[in-house]
């Protein structure tokens, strides 16, 4: 899917659908980062993570001709795990009926460091040039100590993008972190 379907798609969740949702994965890069990236699969939440919000994301695929599979809300599974990741979501569409957030960066970032896959790195870049150009503040602190969390990895490509990466954040704005005393 292209830049002007994920539009449609992301207009008709905020205007048919009621709650609050969250964008994640190639769609929020395609419509925030990267407008030549496209996607197969439209990753979107309800921010209740309920059956009847699932089912209500099917019905919606089925209503824009596309097949229930094309919008995918496993991604709740990763997200409900990070404890902040409310606080942690920006307003992408305020629609008729609903609200459609996407991450934050620091949170966009979380999501993806785990798995880190060649396009989840790509992806990252993306955001991460973003931020150098000052458009973008990231939690760098927290985002390396995310870094130097994950489990050691035999594949030597992983650890190279994870390192790359660990890199590539030490050139970024970072937000001030408020530490109680």
């Amino acid at each position: 899917m292209d830049r002007n379907r994920l539009e449609e798609i992301v207009h008709a969740l905020g205007d048919r659908l009621e709650g609050e949702w969250l964008l994640l994965g190639g769609a929020v890069v395609a419509l925030w980062l990267e407008p030549r990236r496209t996607t197969e699969v439209v990753d979107v939440i309800g921010f209740g993570g309920t059956a009847a919000e699932r089912h209500a994301l099917m019905e919606l695929a089925v209503g824009l001709g596309l097949p229930v599979e094309a919008i995918n809300s496993a991604a709740d599974f990763f997200v409900f795990r990070i404890p902040d990741w409310r606080e942690q979501v920006e307003v992408f569409y305020q629609g008729a009926r609903s609200v459609v957030y996407r991450p934050s960066p620091t949170l966009f970032l979380l999501l993806k460091i785990r798995r880190l896959s060649a396009q989840d790195f790509t992806d990252c870049l993306a955001l991460l040039a973003k931020a150098r150009k000052g458009a973008l503040e990231l939690d760098v602190q927290r985002l390396t100590a995310a870094i130097d969390a994950l489990a050691p990895t035999e594949d030597a490509a992983l650890r190279e993008r994870r390192a790359r990466l660990r890199e590539a954040l030490a050139s970024c704005p970072s937000k001030a972190i408020d530490v109680p005393e």
